[in-house]
């Protein structure tokens, strides 16, 4: 029989690679700009309005005109083929005086570079962005929590039910951890921000992957009942080995969907599913080779330190 347990460090290993890179990234980030990931007027408040016009246009020609008004301190940059224009603002107005605004900005566009058309504009106040940035916490530790009463009780007759529990909230944290790095980096890189599409992804990734590793803990608790007497690192391997297939089929064909959407959807939307074909992609090897393996590890150490233990208490006898 395949060992894939046996080989757990190196899993580790290759977790740390793909986690620390971005911790560094989001420590520098926090240290550069305040927060760990570039957040979008989603999280921050403000204004957003893409534009598109008939024939490419420069910045240097738009960002005077954009100067004279309540986007006075927007960014602006160009997109694609330089005719879609991306103008952010972090200033907070009224919703009538954001529209106005956005309303004289295009009227003097049109008058003095050429037609333009309204592809999206969206505008947040600051109670907004703060509320979505408290849900996102509160989603997330409620998820935890969801998690560990669950298993709890679902695993009650399995020793140490509570070590499944924090094994699956461990690689949903790993999980988290890297998307985030992930974002991060291409803040730095890019410029690109955090909205609230990417909080759909990362929780839609979540509830994906978690699902995955506790149908892999549920063939290790049936294994565990059924054979008594084999070492917990086999019969873990052998659930692994029984339910690899499932886990792969399942997210193998999620993950074609969303390769396809990405190529042939709209852009609007690219975002959103890149972060969860990222997410899906190491989700699965969490489930596989990260929340196991640490379940394995924990159950050793344990072993060894109370087999330790009695050694000790048995050796003045001797």
């Amino acid at each position: 029989m395949f060992n894939l347990v046996q080989k757990r460090r190196w899993y580790f290993v290759i977790s740390a690679i793909l986690i620390i890179p971005g911790i560094v990234a989001m420590i520098y980030s926090t240290i550069a700009f305040g927060s760990p990931v570039r957040l979008g007027i989603d999280f921050t408040g403000g204004s957003l309005l893409e534009l598109r016009f008939e024939q490419p246009v420069e910045l240097a020609d738009i960002r005077p005109i954009i100067q004279d008004g309540v986007f006075s301190d927007a960014t602006v940059q160009t997109v694609g083929d330089h005719r879609d224009v991306v103008i952010r603002t972090s200033l907070n107005v009224g919703a009538q005086e954001a529209v106005a605004a956005k309303e004289a900005l295009k009227a003097r566009l049109s008058e003095e570079i050429g037609p333009v058309t309204e592809m999206n504009f969206s505008s947040v106040g600051p109670s907004i962005g703060r509320e979505t940035t408290r849900a996102a916490l509160v989603a997330i530790l409620a998820t935890s929590a969801a998690i560990l009463i669950f298993i709890a009780i679902a695993f009650r007759r399995v020793p140490n039910a509570f070590r499944y529990g924090a094994c699956a909230v461990a690689k949903m944290l790993h999980d988290v951890l890297f998307l985030l790095g992930v974002a991060s980096i291409l803040g730095l890189l890019v410029g690109w921000e955090v909205d609230s599409l990417f909080l759909t992804a990362v929780l839609t990734v979540i509830g994906f992957s978690v699902q995955d590793v506790i149908v892999v803990f549920d063939r290790i608790r049936e294994n565990v009942n059924r054979r008594h007497g084999e070492p917990f690192e086999t019969i873990v391997n052998r659930s692994l080995l029984e339910t690899l297939h499932r886990s792969l089929a399942t997210q193998l064909n999620a993950i074609f969907v969303m390769v396809a959407i990405i190529l042939f959807g709209g852009v609007t939307i690219r975002n959103f599913l890149a972060i969860m074909l990222i997410g899906m992609v190491t989700g699965t090897y969490s489930s596989i080779f990260f929340a196991v393996p640490l379940l394995v590890t924990w159950q050793q150490h344990v072993t060894r330190r109370l087999t330790g233990n009695a050694s000790v208490k048995r050796a003045p006898a001797a």
